[in-house]
């Protein structure tokens, strides 16, 4: 789980994006206060997969929560949210290689052929079904997570102007102010990945507990490692300076202070990992988003030709075809209108993809209340009720001030269209799988019946 979010890529690139988008000192101090919201959440969540096993997207629990058609239409959120993030990504490495090799080999390639190419590969790889598995994964994470502790605490052992690390960063004052919602919206991005384990609870041996501890370990661990990185990076860069570094250097900041304090040997390792990190994270992306085209085609609630496999490797081919394709025309887009791949393609997308996480967080949080509700259990009420009623409430406090501060995840002026378009797709995906669920039960009863059942 952790390792395919790659906390690497999420402190090099969602940090730092943090910092330079939003203006806001306070990062490591929104990852103190999220964390406690994500382990809330993760209480009812993992109460809920002991009796929804194997269900790897949230539309199952929520169908069996609230109903069909609230089902559907988060599915839809879900959909257009995880493609938010996967498409995001294709801007950061397109950014990240271009700015590695040009200088390194004397080349002077435009990001968007790295983005286009790794499109390219990405989707091959999903049509082949090639994956990575856990020991993989788990090699890389051990590597990334060496190299971010290192890194740490070398910053935190050198901050700007010597002396001991500054704790401003981790003040109120310098989180809650003008487009601290905006600060939680990139938190929030960089912590996808925790609510995976419920995905595995068919292939362990005690998913009662298993999924639970997976889930609160990966909230726990994330937490501690985007919270230090962040107060790293601003006391190595100094607390007035960060903002303006970040906005200079783009995720070459964080590699640019381990240079000046590790050497330049150990910084080139480290963005290799950061590269190797974004890629896992494409490519496991990638194939869940396939395998969710295809469950959703499968029950009908999307057309039936993404549940097309690839007849010698069995995988999602329509699905990773046409995940693919949306990466390709939204990058060629973004490249054409020459936008820049970090501060607008990575961070709009990705700002709008947390949005949707938050709000789909919240729906699955009252669903499981819900459910509880409807059946005989013996769970503990702080498992079915109070713990997903703190979490829904925390998680639609942050859902509003994400709405309210917009602009500044943008970067753009408050009357921007783009204020309300990007959430407005979100809403869009909403409206579309209601009117979606309602045409199913009156027209298709029988696929209607099947969405989202549990065995």
């Amino acid at each position: 789980m952790v390792a395919a979010s790659g906390p690497l890529y999420a402190i090099a690139g969602g940090v730092t994006a943090t910092y330079a988008v939003t203006g806001v000192v306070g990062v490591p101090l929104s990852f103190v206060l999220l964390a406690p919201v994500l382990a809330l959440f993760a209480v009812g969540y993992a109460a809920m997969s002991r009796y929804i096993t194997g269900a790897g997207a949230f539309y199952p629990y929520v169908v069996n929560g609230l109903g069909r058609p609230a089902g559907v239409a988060i599915s839809f959120v879900a959909l257009v949210a995880y493609n938010g993030i996967q498409i995001s990504v294709y801007g950061l490495f397109g950014w990240s290689l271009s700015n590695w090799l040009n200088p390194l080999l004397g080349l002077d390639t435009p990001w968007w052929l790295w983005a286009l190419a790794i499109a390219l590969v990405i989707g091959t790889l999903g049509v082949l079904r090639v994956d990575l598995n856990a020991k993989v994964l788990g090699v890389v994470l051990l590597l990334e997570c060496a190299v971010i502790v290192v890194t740490d605490l070398a910053l935190l052992g050198s901050p700007d102007g010597g002396g001991a690390p500054s704790l401003v960063p981790l003040a109120p004052s310098s989180l809650f102010t003008t487009g601290v919602g905006a600060v939680f919206a990139f938190s929030v991005a960089v912590f996808t990945g925790f609510e995976g384990a419920a995905s595995y609870s068919e292939e362990v041996r005690d998913p009662r507990r298993t999924v639970a501890r997976a889930t609160f370990l990966a909230v726990a661990l994330t937490a501690v490692l985007y919270t230090l990185s962040a107060l790293a990076m601003a006391d190595a860069a100094g607390p007035a300076n960060v903002v303006g570094a970040a906005q200079a250097q783009g995720p070459g900041l964080l590699f640019g202070l381990n240079a000046q304090r590790l050497g330049s040997v150990f910084s080139d390792v480290s963005y290799v990992l950061f590269l190797t990190s974004q890629f896992a994270s494409l490519l496991s992306f990638h194939n869940a988003i396939a395998r969710y085209f295809f469950a959703l085609g499968r029950e009908g609630v999307l057309p039936e030709a993404l549940a097309r496999t690839n007849r010698r490797t069995g995988a999602p081919a329509a699905g990773s075809l046409l995940q693919t394709a949306l990466g390709l025309v939204v990058v060629a887009v973004f490249a054409i209108a020459g936008r820049d791949p970090f501060t607008e393609l990575f961070s709009w997308l990705g700002t709008m993809a947390s949005t949707g996480v938050v709000f789909v967080l919240a729906a699955v949080s009252v669903s499981v209340i819900g459910f509880f509700r409807r059946r005989e259990h013996d769970e503990p009420a702080w498992r079915h009720t109070t713990a997903p009623a703190l979490a829904a409430v925390a998680l639609l406090v942050i859902l509003v001030l994400i709405l309210w501060n917009f602009d500044v995840l943008l970067g753009t002026a408050g009357d921007s269209p783009l204020r309300w378009i990007l959430p407005g797709i979100l809403l869009l995906a909403a409206v579309i799988g209601l009117v979606r669920g309602s045409v199913l039960r009156s027209r298709k009863p029988e696929v209607y019946a099947g969405i989202g059942k549990v065995e």
